[in-house]
C-alpha cells in the first residue's frame, strides 16, 4: 500500500477528477449574467465576454483551493528566480521544437488541414484581439497550469507518472472537439509543449515556472496573430 501512494495519492486523485469536471463544465457559469442580463449568445463578442467570465470564475476557484500551496510557490520561485525562468525557457525552448516539428509533419504526411482548437482560437482573436489577449493570452495558461500541473502533480507523487499522464490529457483536451479522426493527430504536438510544462514544474517545485512560461508562449502566439 505504501508503494502505491509513491505513485497515486488517492484523495488527491478524487480531488483532481472534480477539477477535470468543474474544468470540463467551467462554460456553465455563463448561464448566470446570461439569465441575469438576458444577453444575446448568437454575437460573436458576446460569447467571447461570457467565456471570459466563465474563465475568471474558474480561476477564482482554483485559487481558493490552492492558496496556501501558491503561496509558499510563490516564494520559492521569488528566491531563485533567475534560476527558474532560465529552467523553463529552457524546456520550452525544447518543447517548442518538438511541438513545430510534429506539427509540420502531421500537416505535410495527412494534410488534416490544422488543428480544429487553433481555427477555433484564431477566429475569436479575430474577433476580439485585446479581449483574448486577456483570456487566451493569460487567464487560460494559469487556470490550465493549476489544472493540469498542479492538480496532477498531487494526485500522482511519481515524476514519470505526473509527466506523462498530465501532458497526455493535457494534449486529449486540446484535440478533443475535433470532428475528425485526423484532428487527434493534433495531441502529439499539444503533447509536446505540456510535457516542457510539466517538466518545468517537477523541476523548479513552483508552479509560477510553469505559469510564466505558459503565458509568455500564448500571448506570444495571439500577438503574432494580431499583428
Amino acid at each position: 500500500m505504501n508503494k502505491i501512494k509513491n505513485y497515486i495519492n488517492f484523495k488527491n486523485l478524487i480531488i483532481l477528477i472534480l477539477i477535470l469536471i468543474l474544468f470540463y463544465f467551467s462554460s456553465l457559469f455563463r448561464l448566470i449574467p446570461i439569465s441575469l442580463f438576458k444577453i444575446n449568445q448568437n454575437n460573436p463578442t458576446n460569447r467571447i465576454l461570457l467565456t471570459l467570465f466563465s474563465n475568471i470564475c474558474l480561476l477564482f476557484i482554483l485559487i481558493m483551493i490552492y492558496r496556501k500551496d501558491l503561496i509558499k510557490e510563490f516564494k520559492i520561485f521569488k528566491k531563485n528566480f533567475i534560476s527558474n525562468i532560465n529552467t523553463a525557457t529552457t524546456y520550452w525552448i525544447i518543447g517548442l521544437f518538438f511541438m513545430f516539428s510534429t506539427n509540420i509533419l502531421i500537416n505535410f504526411v495527412f494534410k488534416p488541414g490544422g488543428a480544429y482548437n487553433e481555427k477555433t482560437v484564431q477566429q475569436m482573436i479575430n474577433t476580439t484581439p485585446m479581449v483574448m489577449l486577456l483570456t487566451a493570452g493569460i487567464i487560460a495558461p494559469i487556470i490550465e497550469e493549476l489544472v493540469f500541473r498542479k492538480s496532477f502533480k498531487k494526485a500522482f507523487p511519481n515524476k514519470y507518472l505526473f509527466v506523462i499522464i498530465s501532458s497526455f490529457v493535457f494534449g486529449l483536451l486540446h484535440v478533443i472537439s475535433s470532428s475528425t479522426l485526423l484532428g487527434f493527430l493534433y495531441i502529439i504536438p499539444y503533447m509536446s509543449l505540456g510535457l516542457s510544462f510539466a517538466l518545468t514544474y517537477n523541476k523548479t517545485n513552483t508552479i509560477y515556472s510553469s505559469i510564466f512560461i505558459h503565458i509568455l508562449h500564448n500571448s506570444i502566439l495571439i500577438i503574432l496573430s494580431i499583428i
